[in-house]
């Protein structure tokens, strides 16, 4: 009799379900110093499977009890990278609001509305001067609980008052900016810190903050630099520095609608 595994359709998209999240949560802290204690606790998982399957009664027992408590410790070491995986799940794949118009159309057709000219303009000019800024735009993700660590404007968004509010002398030029649709919901804003070891050493605290924003949120994050005048775009925990005016344009284009500030 020929012994073949059976595998079944349920077995296929069980793999491939397992397959994707393993892949989600690697790429969360690739980069990251949890890195090495997840291949250390994934090596120490394969040990115990073999010794296991070898029989080895004591080292299995022992490697066993470790393994036991294996659940718990994951998910102290690994609790930020298991809140941004929820985080990441919750805002790449659900919206702000479920409505039936969300279910109805694909979030393309529902992208919010910024003024992109204005918020280039004013990326442009801050990178011409060197005049550092780091700009939050909302997307899915409710930023009010970031916006309460600054203060509130709701003012109009407007290239004038971005640059103003980053100029040296004002009070309110450390820290981000948030827009929410049309508007700059608040400024002075404080960012969650990257703990990223793959961050270049010639970036500083403010690509730091805004590529730690990234990777919490589904914001899409603009900075520039004040040593150099580069403009750097951050989202979903990636950063792409030295970002020229046409891309910049087509990156907002891309994931926002028009708003003409009136």
């Amino acid at each position: 009799m020929l012994l073949f595994i059976s595998i079944k359709l349920l077995d296929i998209i069980d793999i491939v379900i397992v397959s994707l999240l393993m892949y989600q949560f690697y790429a969360l802290i690739r980069g990251t110093v949890a890195i090495n204690i997840f291949f250390t606790i994934f090596s120490i998982y394969l040990v115990w499977l073999i010794t296991k399957a070898l029989n080895m009664k004591l080292l299995s027992s022992i490697l066993g009890q470790i393994m036991g408590v294996g659940i718990i410790a994951l998910i102290i070491v690994f609790h930020q990278e298991i809140r941004r995986f929820l985080l990441l799940i919750g805002t790449r794949y659900m919206s702000k609001q479920f409505s039936l118009r969300n279910v109805i159309f694909s979030a393309r057709d529902i992208n919010p509305a910024v003024p992109i000219k204005e918020i280039a303009r004013a990326c442009m000019n801050m990178s011409k001067s060197k005049s550092g800024g780091l700009i939050v735009i909302e997307r899915k993700s409710a930023l009010q609980l970031y916006a309460e660590t600054g203060e509130i404007l709701n003012a109009n968004t407007s290239s004038a008052l971005i640059e103003t509010i980053f100029f040296k002398s004002n009070p309110l030029h450390d820290g981000a900016i948030i827009i929410i649709n049309d508007k700059i919901f608040a400024a002075r804003c404080m960012l969650p810190m990257s703990q990223s070891t793959e961050l270049p050493n010639n970036l500083g605290m403010r690509h730091r903050a805004g590529l730690g924003m990234s990777e919490h949120n589904d914001s899409l994050v603009l900075i520039i630099s004040e040593e150099t005048g580069n403009v750097s775009i951050a989202e979903y925990g990636r950063l792409t520095t030295n970002v020229t005016l046409m891309l910049l344009l087509k990156k907002l284009e891309k994931e926002f609608k028009e708003s003409f500030v009136k």
